[in-house]
């Protein structure tokens, strides 16, 4: 076989498409939009070589028409789950030592047809099934899963060619094995492109993967699937469950060949996860590896100095595009009393222009909220709010779920900094507002770093600098992605690494080589050239 160090195709962004009226790429997606809105889609568990079908399935309906039937997918038993396992520990033996550049050209592969042939196939039944616009679904969807899949490519190289330090006598080289095991992928509905990524990242690395979509993105995991199965997947690379969660999840952490686990989702499932694997310790080959990224209650702070409608544009964006079902989305918001009159106008003319319905008319900003249990949740604290004395609902405040789990983007104004809504993660289009007096913008600082247990995201907007670069010292902990003058969402693969730490996870740094470095299992070896032959040293000479 021939050998070689081989340089990857160098990693760039996936350009953005605008889907503007009139452009080529609008017009696709609308067809594969009702294409596959209208056919009936079966989504099996990939276990190893098989797509199983069980006699066990649920129904998938699009949240903003919850009464059309786009089709089944099937739970698994706990019998699946163990052959799910042996299926990926079989295939461990020949991934794991597969040469890296052909694990990279699998992903490449996967990347491109992403970006190509499967691009609105992506879109489409990332809209559909998970109700959103058509350029969140583009960024996510599309442009994001194939950053993750092309940089992380390019992070791998740059892990191996980190080499410590030899001299004359030795040589000292670093390998990086796959873990001892398997790796556990848990992934949340909101992003098409973490539910790609998280079992891809290990799997690059020469670890074998079970995936658990989230029940609610099983029409955009099917894709995921078949776009892996068609890039040369190996089979038992990465298998696909669904079914029972705690079922899943307790079977998966009962075998000894756990040896990961990369989770987004609620900071008490994760919490739940690592206290399993805990109580579980002694059973396991090896210490498993424990990924999380979890919630946030996202804050945006703005300093006197800040322009207003820069301000305002970052809490309507930031808030409630894709309906606030974002971890890192603005949920509680810090205004000086001396601009709120004027941020609060912008808002009430911004949010009074939004459209909102389903994802197929393109002049639709909001969509619905995820499924009736989501709806229910935000209803309940709307109502809540609209019953305190020390809180108001200022804008929206409807809501409806006849056809769709459609919540308005509500806007509540609190005189309370410790405000329900301003401490718990509500996870859609609500935000809430505190006005503070202008001569406190330190003491709020503190205020905004003590209100919260998450620290994932957060920004400051001032047009002066001590202001910004005080905030930056304060809120150091408050968030693992801080932006300044920027809304606190919209990390890109290759430029904002994500995550957080406190209640929001490991920061393990999704985006970054830093997260591809818990997946590796680093083997140091050193040669020498000429051993020794006298174990005496020269400081024991006479």
């Amino acid at each position: 076989m021939g050998k070689g160090f081989f340089q990857v195709p160098p990693a760039v962004n996936e350009p953005i498409k605008s889907y503007a009226p009139g452009t080529p790429e609008r017009e696709e997606v609308l067809l594969m939009y009702k294409d596959m809105y209208n056919t009936k889609v079966d989504v099996p568990l990939y276990i190893g070589s098989e797509e199983v079908r069980t006699k066990n399935t649920a129904t998938i309906h699009p949240p903003h028409d919850h009464k059309h039937n786009l089709g089944v997918y099937h739970l698994a038993e706990k019998k699946h789950i163990n052959k799910a396992i042996d299926a990926a520990m079989d295939a461990r033996h020949k991934w794991a030592k597969l040469p890296w550049e052909q694990r990279a050209a699998v992903f490449l592969k996967a990347a491109d047809l992403i970006a190509g042939p499967y691009r609105q196939k992506m879109n489409a039944s990332t809209m559909i099934g998970q109700s959103k616009n058509v350029f969140q679904a583009e960024i996510d969807s599309a442009c994001e899963i194939v950053d993750f899949l092309r940089f992380n490519v390019e992070y791998m190289t740059q892990i191996y060619e980190e080499q410590p330090e030899s001299d004359e006598k030795a040589w000292n080289r670093v390998e990086h094995r796959p873990l001892e095991g398997f790796v556990y992928a848990i992934t949340p509905f909101n992003f098409t492109a973490i539910a790609g990524n998280l079992p891809s990242a290990p799997a690059l690395m020469g670890n074998v993967t079970i995936w658990k979509p989230s029940a609610s993105q099983m029409f955009s995991a099917k894709v995921l699937m078949d776009v892996f199965q068609e890039a040369g997947v190996p089979d038992g690379v990465i298998n696909m469950v669904m079914g029972d969660p705690a079922m899943i999840t307790d079977t998966i952490l009962d075998s000894p060949d756990f040896a990961g686990v990369h989770f987004t989702g609620s900071t008490d499932v994760f919490k739940g996860l690592w206290s399993k694997i805990g109580q579980n310790i002694d059973k396991y080959k090896t210490y498993p590896r424990i990924v999380g990224e979890t919630g946030g209650k996202d804050f945006i702070m703005a300093h006197p100095s800040a322009n207003a409608k820069e301000v305002s544009t970052s809490i309507a964006r930031g808030a409630f595009e894709f309906q606030g079902q974002k971890c890192s989305a603005a949920s509680r918001c810090y205004v000086p009393k001396s601009m709120w009159d004027e941020v609060r106008s912008d808002l009430e003319e911004d949010l009074g222009s939004f459209k909102m319905g389903s994802p197929e008319d393109m002049g639709n900003f909001i969509n619905a909220v995820i499924h009736e249990k989501s709806f229910d949740k935000l209803a309940k604290y709307i109502d809540q709010a609209k019953k305190d004395k020390d809180a108001e609902v200022i804008i929206g405040g409807g809501y409806d779920k006849s056809k769709g789990y459609f919540i308005e983007p509500t806007v509540i104004l609190t005189t309370n900094p410790n405000y329900t809504t301003m401490e718990t993660e509500l996870f859609g289009p609500v935000v809430t507002i505190y006005v503070y007096e202008d001569a406190k913008f330190e003491e709020t600082l503190h205020l905004v770093d003590e209100t919260s247990p998450y620290a994932l995201t957060g920004a400051i907007f001032s047009k002066d600098r001590y202001a910004a670069s005080l905030a930056t010292d304060i809120l150091q902990n408050a968030a693992g992605n801080f932006y300044i003058n920027d809304k606190c969402t919209g990390a890109v693969v290759g430029k904002q690494p994500f995550g957080g730490a406190r209640a929001s996870g490991t920061n393990d740094k999704a985006g970054s080589k830093l997260n591809l470095l818990r997946w590796s299992s680093p083997r140091l070896i050193k040669e020498t050239f000429v051993p020794a032959t006298d174990y005496r040293y020269p400081f024991m000479g006479e």
